[in-house]
């Protein structure tokens, strides 16, 4: 497989599970689908990534969220980024978050 396709593949994957994940409209079935798909690690740094999303959003800085989550800056620094770009899906997930609030 070219490295082409192999990204391809990756990507129709991750749709397929996006596509599937909102046509369940159950947070309870999602909880365990990504109990059975990823392992606690892996679960545990899935939850990370989204908490630095929030806590940069809400003002802490990189090297208090390094230091409370064990986090690279690197990674931090990439959620940053990702969070100053003008079309940012992060900033539309946040603003369906603080709708809910």
């Amino acid at each position: 497989m070219s490295e082409q396709q192999e990204k391809d593949s990756v990507e129709d994957t991750i749709r397929e599970i996006c596509s599937l994940m909102l046509k369940t409209g159950d947070s309870s079935l999602l909880y365990d689908f990504f109990g059975c798909l990823f392992t606690k690690a892996e679960l545990k740094d899935f939850s990370n990534r989204w908490n630095l999303v929030k806590e940069l959003d809400a003002g802490v800085t990189q090297r208090e969220i390094a230091k409370k989550y064990g986090m690279s800056l690197c990674n931090i620094t990439r959620g940053s980024r990702e969070l100053k770009k003008e079309d940012s899906a992060f900033k539309k997930v946040l603003a369906l978050l603080k709708s809910e609030k």
